[in-house]
């Protein structure tokens, strides 16, 4: 059903409520014996070894470990469209052993050939491969060209299904709010985003909808448009559960080295989280097979002196901090109003070790794809990624600037209650 158009504007200040969608079903439903079984399409860039393409078609075709149990997908892969194929490609030997045609265009890779969608949703991999880069340090992968001719498919064919993308949305913030708006407006379940919010916790916690929480930090480790938005998103699937619920952001300030501990030596309960976070990291720097120091903000200056950071102000006054360093986790920490009480956890980002194409963190989104698919249930909210896309947007833009920037245009407010989305076991 194709719902009335709404402006940006009225979009972005609209709250949305999370918990409506998820009030009447399980965490994880069991596909009924008898129900015919759902079949998507995966649009991709490349298909490689540790590319996410090749994480995701994995379990797909082949399955995963869970709970303690080798699951098979509830769903069945049907159709690939592969953008590269770079040397070390995967795609045709796996496509050739399991059976997976590989259609030339998007358009055919949804309709199976048929002119008319014939498949029950859709998942956009447009993660790794060879793309330009822009002035900014960008890499201007297809997700938004991907999605739009996924939707181009759902309009010609007057219905659609739900869609996953992997990851940030797009590279421009008018790109973002247009394949939200998109899945608004023709009404399908549209997932996104990193997998660090559903992954395990080390400590398995989660905040109750509505603490007081007053800042957030996260402490992790990568490049600037990649792995910042692991972090971001490490740190907004906490933040989103404050009292008052989200309300978007307003500034984005990034720092690197010196300047950056100095702003963070300039904020108390910034400071104290930075800390805390670090202290929860299974990656802190030894010398000799010992810790070099007992850690603390001084430590931490002394230790990581090119890390670099992104400050964000939130509309309410809230604060986010993201803080890149060298210790290959992601680790969170927030301060609640008042008390000063700490939360704090590791987000478990298992790479894959050498010789190794596993990496668990991608099982438990895989998971909430096929709830998705099956149940036509958006399994978390999209305005969350719509904010930390542009959160990621906006730290790129500063960076770029040198100099603050202002976020008018991201006030994304929504609203989450209930259910956490994570993996406990």
């Amino acid at each position: 059903m194709v719902t009335p158009g709404i402006t940006r504007r009225s979009f972005l200040s609209t709250g949305v409520t999370a918990a409506a969608a998820l009030a009447a079903a399980p965490r994880f439903s069991v596909r009924g014996a008898d129900a015919p079984r759902k079949r998507i399409a995966l649009i991709c860039t490349e298909v490689r070894t540790h590319s996410h393409a090749q994480h995701f078609i994995d379990r797909f075709l082949v399955g995963y470990g869970w709970q303690g149990a080798w699951h098979k997908s509830d769903l069945d892969l049907v159709a690939l469209y592969v953008d590269q194929h770079p040397k070390g490609d995967l795609s045709v030997d796996t496509a050739k052993r399991h059976q997976v045609p590989i259609f030339p265009t998007i358009a055919e890779a949804l309709t199976l050939g048929t002119g008319k969608l014939a498949v029950d949703g859709v998942v956009i991999i447009g993660e790794h491969g060879k793309y330009p880069r822009n002035e900014k340090g960008q890499t201007l992968y297809p997700r938004y060209r991907f999605f739009k001719e996924v939707v181009k498919v759902f309009e010609s064919s007057g219905r659609s299904v739900p869609v996953f993308n992997d990851k940030h949305l797009s590279t421009r913030w008018e790109e973002c709010v247009e394949m939200v708006a998109d899945a608004r407006r023709l009404g399908f379940p549209f997932q996104a985003g990193s997998s660090l919010p559903v992954t395990r916790r080390f400590p398995a916690i989660d905040l109750p909808a509505g603490t007081p929480l007053a800042e957030s930090v996260c402490v992790g480790y990568g490049g600037r448009d990649s792995y910042d938005f692991h972090g971001i998103e490490t740190a907004q699937c906490m933040s989103e559960r404050r009292a008052g619920g989200e309300v978007g952001i307003r500034r984005a300030t990034s720092l690197q080295g010196q300047k950056m501990w100095d702003y963070v030596a300039r904020r108390d309960a910034t400071a104290a989280l930075a800390v805390a976070a670090l202290t929860r990291s299974h990656n802190l720097p030894v010398k000799n097979g010992y810790p070099t120091d007992a850690v603390s903000l001084d430590w931490a200056r002394r230790v990581f002196p090119t890390a670099w950071a992104n400050f964000y102000e939130h509309g309410d006054g809230f604060h986010t901090s993201l803080l890149m360093v060298d210790i290959r986790d992601f680790n969170y920490a927030g301060m609640e109003k008042g008390s000063g009480r700490i939360h704090s956890c590791q987000m478990y980002l298992p790479m894959p070790t050498h010789g190794s194409t596993t990496a668990d963190f991608f099982s438990p989104q895989i998971r909430h794809i096929e709830r998705m698919v099956n149940e036509r249930v958006q399994p978390y909210p999209i305005e969350r990624t719509l904010l930390t896309s542009g959160m990621t947007l906006a730290g790129v833009e500063s960076h770029y600037r040198n100099a603050p920037v202002e976020t008018p245009e991201m006030e994304v407010r929504y609203s989450v209650s209930g259910e956490s989305w994570f993996w406990k076991d």
